[in-house]
């Protein structure tokens, strides 16, 4: 179906040795197969994935060398708009992605183009609406869907014309588990049953690794099976890394395969306790023990800019959590945010209602729960994007929405969801030389918290030409700069691989125990497990779990991580604890 001919991808000063993006591959991919690309963050998988599509070089530029087909297709001498009928392609952006103004409008629009009959089209509209939980969402305008929600309108709009090739580049990425474990499950039906051919780039492996029928690891170029790429690849899920750790092989891909072989290694770690947080850095603040947590790792710190979040709406359905708060003696640290019976109405839709918040000095929160369900409008609120309708918040004793810009960023960030939205130089060099006069940092600040979180991107670059990953990495560099005692973070690991977000933890970390907060909204439950003191839960715009990471995620299917469910009921969140405790 698809075939990479000795191909070779080259972007002008995409570095100082102009070196290419892709180089030489070559493979085949079969009809009807789903293929997962991996590999570290920039290492070329978009580009790849470009090239199949034809917007690689039609539209990136660059210089394309070998030869692309797509069932039969030279893609050099067939432009995107000549392989719309065959090749449907969703990008990391999904904002990029939508041409009119409504959910519905949006799924149909492509079946137009293509000149399907009406009848055909209605029907398609309806079972894509299903089969992605939008129908709720149906007359919605696009521009007040949360980021996950876009995040599936756009994965539906290229179902709805039923092509032969699906190219996906981090569809997951912005969904609740619940919500990802339903579009994967739609792309194995399209596979299984109608013989679609999907091509995948995903950061999260633990979510797509186990339904791969063959891995790409670049930049080696080498596809095989899951289990044989695994066994090599530096880049992993932490369910390959507990078998790796304890010797398990063949390695296990799935939270199933890992607890058939977990009987010796729970019995070794029998009657031990995973290591807590070390909070002897934290400013005292008679808060109750937050709980099990990973200790304090090494690396930079800083925050400044102010940027935009995307709205969230209002999601439906069953609740599965009951309310839980964690009661506290009055802190002996004045709460950095404090947030009272906090509600937000935008249109017709109630986003926030009674919502109850305290953050404190050294405290790192994790705030999850569907899509939709008002995490990045909480975000908002703190930093004063969002006018409160009801209820107050305050941050260092200050009213968000009524605080200048310029005297609120001295005391909260926020790396907003899409971080473009923080980007406005035309290289990273000027960028990062801006972050440090905005925040009064030595010259470099900057410049040395990007090579940290994310080695290897050129100062002369664009950032539009950066990857996903990379983008992320520039905007939380741009934040951390100014070290805002109040750290806010909407999808702070969307598009970084996992090397990427082990740096960013250990900074985040060395982040808390200087005392500053942290409160991040994710869908990433092994981020939540790593990092967080707390987790809050909110469904429906209303706070239903707040409690230590540990109490409120192993009760949590949903929101576990993979190895608390392979050594479950112990209490084990990480292979970081693990590992300690062997």
């Amino acid at each position: 179906m698809i075939r990479f001919e000795n191909v070779s991808v080259t972007y002008e000063g995409a570095d100082e040795q102009h070196q290419p993006t892709l180089r030489e591959v070559d493979l085949t991919v079969p009809e009807g197969e789903l293929v997962l690309l991996v590999g570290p963050s920039g290492v070329g998988k978009s580009t790849l994935l470009g090239a199949v599509s034809g917007l690689v070089p039609h539209f990136t530029g660059g210089t394309l060398t070998g030869r692309v087909t797509v069932d039969g297709r030279d893609t050099r001498t067939h432009p995107p708009r000549e392989l719309a009928d065959l090749v449907g392609t969703v990008g990391q952006d999904p904002s990029a992605h939508f041409v009119t103004d409504t959910v519905e409008d949006e799924l149909a629009y492509g079946m137009e183009s293509l000149g399907l009959a009406p009848g055909v089209m209605r029907r398609r509209v309806e079972e894509t609406l299903d089969l992605l939980g939008l129908a709720e969402l149906r007359d919605r305008p696009i521009a007040t869907l949360s980021g996950g929600q876009r995040q599936r309108v756009a994965i539906g709009s290229v179902l709805t014309p039923h092509p032969k090739v699906l190219v996906l580049d981090e569809p997951t990425s912005a969904l609740d588990p619940s919500a990802a474990e339903d579009v994967l499950a739609v792309l194995q039906r399209l596979v299984h049953d109608l013989g679609t051919t999907v091509l995948l780039a995903e950061h999260r492996l633990e979510r797509v690794v186990q339904y791969a029928d063959q891995v790409l690891l670049l930049p080696d170029g080498v596809m095989g099976s899951p289990a044989e790429i695994m066994t090599v690849s530096a880049v992993h899920p932490p369910v390959v890394a507990l078998g790796r750790l304890a010797g398990w092989d063949p390695l296990p891909l799935s939270v199933r395969d890992a607890r058939r072989r977990a009987g010796g290694l729970k019995a070794r770690l029998e009657g031990r306790v995973p290591a807590g947080p070390d909070l002897s850095a934290r400013p005292a603040s008679g808060k109750q023990d937050p709980g099990p947590g990973p200790g304090h790792g090494k690396g930079l710190d800083g925050g400044d800019r102010v940027g935009r979040s995307d709205g969230t709406g209002r999601s439906g359905g069953f609740n599965p959590f009951r309310r839980r708060r964690t009661e506290a003696p009055a802190p002996a640290a004045a709460p950095l945010a404090l947030v009272d019976a906090l509600g937000v109405r935008r249109g017709r839709v109630e986003a926030l209602r009674r919502i109850d918040l305290t953050v404190t000095p050294g405290e790192t929160i994790a705030l999850m729960g569907r899509n939709g369900a008002g995490k990045s409008t909480l975000l908002s609120t703190l930093v004063g994007m969002i006018a409160p309708t009801s209820g107050t918040v305050r941050v260092a004793g200050r009213t968000p929405h009524t605080t200048t810009p310029r005297e609120l960023i001295r005391q909260v960030g926020l790396v907003p969801q899409e971080p473009r939205d923080l980007l406005y130089a035309d290289t990273v060099a000027a960028e990062c030389a801006a972050a440090d006069a905005d925040a009064g940092a030595e010259p470099g600040t900057c410049r040395a918290l990007v090579s940290e979180l994310l080695p290897g991107v050129a100062d002369g670059i664009h950032p539009r030409d950066l990857s996903e990953g990379q983008r992320l990495a520039l905007a939380l560099a741009v934040v951390l700069t100014g070290r805002p005692p109040l750290l806010l973070l909407d999808e702070p690991t969307r598009g970084l691989d996992y090397a990427a977000k082990a740096r960013l933890v250990a900074h985040l970390r060395v982040l808390a125990a200087d005392g500053h907060a942290i409160v991040l909204a994710t869908h990433d439950v092994e981020l939540a497990a790593e990092l967080a003191h707390r987790v809050v839960i909110i469904a429906d715009g209303e706070v239903v779990a707040d409690g230590p990471t540990a109490e409120v995620v192993v009760s949590s299917p949903a929101f576990s991580p993979q190895v608390a469910k392979i050594l479950a009921p112990q209490p084990w969140l990480t292979v970081e604890q693990v590992e300690e405790a062997l």
